[in-house]
């Protein structure tokens, strides 16, 4: 059996472009074959200088997918590969 790919999310509160990656990933997580997270950037001062204002952030089985943001369309092609 194939292991699930992991998603992380790269965010922060109060960013609506966050909201609406974490929705469209949340509705997808429902159909399988992936697991996912969300890390908030504000809570590493590492994470914070990473990313500043660059978020969200999609990552894919540790290789950066998406950046601001993504179609459900995009992100299952993604997933495939």
């Amino acid at each position: 059996m194939t292991e699930p790919r992991e998603v992380i999310v790269y965010s922060r509160k109060g960013c609506h472009l966050c909201e609406i990656v974490k929705e469209t990933i949340g509705k997808l997580h429902r159909r399988g074959g992936f697991s996912w997270r969300e890390v908030d950037v504000d809570t590493d001062d590492q994470l914070r200088r990473q990313f500043t204002d660059e978020v969200p952030v999609v990552f894919i089985d540790g290789r950066k997918a998406f950046k601001y943001r993504m179609t459900e369309q995009e992100f299952l092609r993604k997933l495939a590969s």
